[in-house]
């Protein structure tokens, strides 16, 4: 094929992908006029790029590369200026003098000042040297340590996290107090990211498990004790501070007063085997413990306190403990059953020759999803790290087989995330609660971000809400299922009445 004919097909592909764009523009009139001032130029691009998409540019691609123009890869963040370039390329080597109608769209210098503006305004100021900003989830304890935030600020975090699915207002006031203390120590500003809760699609409780601490020091690969256990010795309402500790094992408070730094504890633990417990420091009320012997410790067990000066030696049992947290093994080719009752899940049951007498089982937190999940589905479990494919489907039940585990067996556990990404659950993303915390949220946070987000109207609402508080907050969108990822055109063009936005693809 000669040249000039090559010229004359690259010439009418990109005038087809401009006209489309021209035509996207009269579409979403309303939309681009909803849109925040600061989102103006990038809401155009948007359509720009979604008409570029929407045509098979393979073959535009070769033939722009075969005579040595320039393609169209990353141009999505400037897509008609890209598009008039070589527009303006063709025109001339085809000697065509006509003047060509500009269009005016993002210039690539404009376009990375604008992506470098709404990050900053969304996430904040980066560190020196880094390109990148660090968002960190806080734990309940940032409400109470001021050190570990402070800390955490100075390692370089740029955003805090506070999840709504936990604690309470309370709470969540602490741990921001905590980090406007810790930020005007280090003189940088930190942004403040509130999750809301949104609907819990997650595990049912499991059965509970006997009422045992296991007691585990750290070993190497010949079974020599590297690292002892750290064991916090406390009353039942004295909480380990921070997250050193390997086991916490509950005793009355008068038998806490009577241990000195130095002093052995010693016990015989569930399978009659001797341990010690070395005493090396109090600390409030409560006392830390290196432990090298692996022990099991239930409820009751006896305390024998050595080294005591007035008597030199006082017993003391165990306090109640927690049952331990109890799991389901899950490997590929097994059944999985999710269940609508609120029953406690179980690990599967086997007879005596190793047939399977009844499948693994859990229930859901969301009971609603039954009506909409079919067969063929993917599920994700436990953040993805267990996957499976929906089998037979039943009013109160559903079969789950899994199709990836790891080949020594994946663990599920209670209040584990479950995500079925190709159903069209027709749950909103924004719950009564949500609704209830968004007072506190819209007065404090720097951006709200939603999960769950499936159509423009979870938006909208959430947008709805945030303006009965008069908040500037901005938002990020949780993108989880294929229906948001399809439906992300509308969801970015409603999201930009706000500024700043962020999205996230789960």
């Amino acid at each position: 094929m000669k040249t000039k004919k090559k010229l004359e097909l690259i010439q009418i592909q990109i005038e087809k992908i401009m006209r489309k764009a021209e035509k996207l523009e009269v579409e979403y009139t309303d939309s681009l006029s909803a849109v925040h001032p600061f989102y103006q130029e990038s809401a155009l691009n948007l359509l720009h790029y979604l008409a570029f998409r929407s045509f098979d540019i393979g073959e535009l691609q070769q033939r722009l590369r075969y005579l040595g123009l320039p393609d169209l890869a990353n141009i999505e963040g400037h897509v008609m200026t890209s598009l008039q370039t070589i527009h303006v390329i063709i025109h001339k080597l085809l000697d065509n003098n006509d003047t060509l109608p500009q269009k005016s769209g993002i210039s690539i210098k404009r376009s990375e000042k604008l992506l470098r503006k709404n990050t900053k305004r969304l996430f904040g100021n980066k560190s020196n040297k880094r390109s990148t900003r660090i968002m960190v989830t806080l734990p309940s304890e940032a409400a109470e340590n001021y050190s570990l935030v402070n800390q955490l600020m100075q390692n370089g975090m740029n955003s805090a996290r506070i999840n709504c699915a936990h604690d309470d207002e309370l709470v969540w006031a602490a741990m921001i107090e905590n980090v406007k203390r810790a930020s005007k120590n280090v003189k940088r500003k930190c942004k403040i990211m509130m999750d809301l809760g949104g609907p819990k699609l997650r595990t049912g409780l499991m059965q509970p498990g006997p009422q045992v601490v296991h007691i585990k020091p750290q070993r190497d690969s010949l079974g020599t004790v590297v690292q002892p256990a750290r064991i916090w010795i406390a009353p039942p309402d004295v909480p380990p501070p921070g997250n050193e500790a390997d086991a916490v094992i509950p005793v009355s408070n008068a038998f806490v007063e009577k241990i000195r730094r130095g002093n052995d504890l010693w016990f015989t633990d569930s399978r009659n085997k001797k341990c010690r417990m070395e005493i090396i420091r109090k600390q409030g009320k409560g006392r830390w413990a290196l432990c090298s012997d692996s022990a099991y410790i239930t409820t009751g067990t006896e305390l024998v306190l050595h080294k005591v000066k007035e008597t030199g030696k006082e017993k003391n049992y165990v306090g109640e403990l927690l049952p331990s947290e109890q799991f389901i093994t899950l490997y590929i080719g097994d059944t999985l059953l999710l269940h609508r009752a609120p029953l406690a899940g179980e690990p599967a049951r086997y007879d005596s020759q190793g047939n399977l007498v009844n499948p693994a089982h859990i229930s859901c937190t969301l009971p609603e999803i039954f009506q909409y999940v079919k067969a063929g589905e993917p599920v994700y479990l436990n953040d993805g790290k267990i996957e499976g494919v929906v089998g037979k489907v039943r009013r109160d039940e559903v079969e789950i087989a899994i199709t990836y585990a790891s080949a020594t067996g994946s663990k599920l556990k209670a209040d584990k995330g479950i995500n079925f990404p190709e159903t069209d659950l027709a749950i909103s993303g924004l719950t009564e609660k949500d609704k209830d915390d968004l007072p506190f949220v819209a007065r404090n946070a720097d951006a709200v971000n939603l999960s769950f987000v499936n159509r423009a109207s979870d938006v909208k609402a959430l947008q709805q809400e945030l303006e009965k508080y008069e908040s500037s907050a901005g938002i990020v969108l949780k993108i989880e299922t294929r229906n948001g990822f399809k439906n992300l055109p509308e969801i970015l063009l409603q999201a930009m009445q706000t500024y700043p936005v962020g999205i996230m693809v789960a």
